[in-house]
């Protein structure tokens, strides 16, 4: 772990030439834990509807201004089909939150699915599986895990609870989302949370306190990205937060510093940094992050899945982010992971801690690939 000082140090260069050495320290960190390879989560997002109304989010509960959806199963199947079909080995599963006995059936049917139906002699167990769908209690993330996810991702947005409440509404808890986190790890899932940078009020500080609490909650996954406002939301319109050039640099630098200070973790450089510049993705895999995204979702209801304005490629098909990703990946120098699950080793190297046993024939079948 990096000491505080040196996070700090990270979070505060400003020069180019400082730049360019944080990236060649990241990437070179990069390659020594986990090689050069980026590795893909097809994502799905196969649900707006959303019990919560956090102050940021285009698919709040009280969002008036779109229309919502849940995709059929066989929707959400061919979408998997065209994932396995084109060598991605993983997908994220994705929607608004919803504790509903309901939501929980839907979700654990259509992950033991896809896990059948995309099984194959390169990947013996079907389609690596990510989940994104909020808080749940533990007897439904053992549901879930024992139907067949292994990674679950669950972002905090803000490590200071100051923060937290300030961006969600009135009885909405971080130590909530912490239990569940914890309840996660317990039960054998690969772990991830992440947080929103460029926040209304946020300073180094609170970002330093965020790269400590991915170290102390000892999570395998990172996703994080830029805060970008959506206007019809309160964040949104309140309009205090930092230039866009801004919240690109930093999060290029909190990548970094979470390469650098837990670096065996897997961490996504996101859509939303696309969206602040047009090669931001690139930028992210260049300061230290190895899993990409690429959106399967169908074209149709993409639109309404905008958790926040300027989102890239909705007008794009699977086909087109398909091959849009293969050059954005060829730019960087780096090669593609395909039919690999592509688990992150910080999960393996901590396996003692944890209960998924069942997962790791899996991980050892496919280790040669990754």
């Amino acid at each position: 772990m990096l000491s505080r000082k040196e996070i700090l140090e990270i979070l505060s260069i400003s020069r180019p030439d400082e730049m360019q050495d944080l990236s060649r320290r990241a990437g070179l960190c990069l390659e020594e834990q986990l090689g050069s390879r980026v590795y893909y989560r097809g994502l799905i997002e196969y649900s707006n509807i959303c019990s919560r109304d956090c102050l940021y989010c285009g698919i709040r509960r009280s969002a008036g201004d779109i229309q919502r959806y849940t995709l059929a199963e066989e929707e959400i199947l061919n979408a998997a089909d065209f994932a396995a079909g084109k060598g991605y080995g993983s997908l994220t599963l994705q929607s608004g939150e919803s504790a509903s006995e309901a939501a929980v059936d839907f979700a654990a049917s259509i992950i033991r699915k896809i896990k059948k139906r995309t099984a194959s002699s390169l990947l013996p167990r079907g389609l690596g599986i990510t989940l994104c769908i909020g808080e749940q209690t533990e007897a439904s993330y053992r549901r879930l895990f024992e139907a067949g996810a292994h990674r679950y991702l669950l972002r905090i947005e803000s490590s200071n609870p100051a923060m937290y409440r300030r961006i969600h509404p009135r009885g909405d808890s971080l130590q909530g989302r912490i239990d569940c986190l914890r309840n996660l790890k317990k039960i054998g899932f690969q772990t991830g949370t992440g947080v929103m940078i460029g926040l209304p009020g946020q300073s180094i500080e609170d970002l330093a306190d965020d790269v400590e609490f991915f170290y102390r909650e000892n999570v395998d996954m990172i996703g994080m990205g830029p805060f970008i406002p959506h206007s019809g939301t309160p964040l949104g319109a309140f309009g205090n937060y930092p230039a866009a050039e801004t919240r690109l640099e930093l999060s290029l630098k909190m990548i970094a510093a979470v390469r650098l200070a837990i670096p065996d973790v897997n961490i996504a450089s996101t859509t939303a940094l696309q969206a602040l510049h047009p090669m931001g993705r690139e930028m992210g895999l260049n300061f230290g992050a190895n899993v990409l995204m690429p959106v399967i979702t169908p074209g149709e209801v993409r639109k309404q899945y905008q958790l926040y304005d300027g989102k890239p490629c909705l007008d794009d098909s699977p086909e087109d982010c398909a091959n849009c990703l293969i050059s954005r990946v060829g730019s960087t120098g780096r090669s593609i992971a395909f039919n690999s699950w592509g688990d992150p080793l910080h999960f393996f190297a901590d396996r003692h801690t944890h209960t998924g046993d069942e997962h790791e024939g899996a991980w050892d079948a496919e280790r040669e690939t990754v």
